[in-house]
C-alpha cells in the first residue's frame, strides 16, 4: 500500500470514530472513555489542535472541541453529560495523571 493510500485510509477511520461519537453514541461518557481507554472526546480534540497547531494553524481549544462534539462544550454538558459516580471521579484522577498529566 502506498504512503497516500494509508493517509486516506486512516483519515477515513478517524473521520467515522468521530462521528461514531458525535453522533451515534452520545450516550457514552467521557468519564467512561477514560477510564476504560485513557483517553476521551476531550484528548481527540487536544490532539488534532495539537496537530493543527504544528502546522502553523491558529487554533485554540474550544475550536477543537466544537469540532468532536458538533456543538459547545456547555451544549454537550447541558444535553448529555450525567452526573458520574464517586468511583468513576476516583477512577478518572488516576487515569487522567496516567494518561494525560498536566495537560486540560
Amino acid at each position: 500500500m502506498d504512503d497516500q493510500t494509508r493517509i486516506e485510509l486512516e483519515a477515513a477511520a478517524f473521520r467515522t470514530l468521530r462521528e461514531h461519537l458525535m453522533e451515534k453514541r452520545t450516550d457514552v461518557q467521557n468519564i467512561d472513555m477514560m477510564n476504560l481507554t485513557g483517553f476521551c472526546r476531550n484528548c481527540l480534540s487536544r490532539w488534532y489542535q495539537e496537530a493543527a497547531n504544528e502546522r502553523g494553524i491558529d487554533m485554540g481549544k474550544q475550536e477543537a472541541r466544537e469540532i468532536f462534539y458538533g456543538m459547545t462544550m456547555d451544549e454537550w454538558k447541558a444535553n448529555y453529560q450525567t452526573e458520574a459516580s464517586a468511583e468513576k471521579q476516583e477512577a478518572f484522577k488516576t487515569s487522567f495523571a496516567e494518561n494525560v498529566g498536566d495537560k486540560s
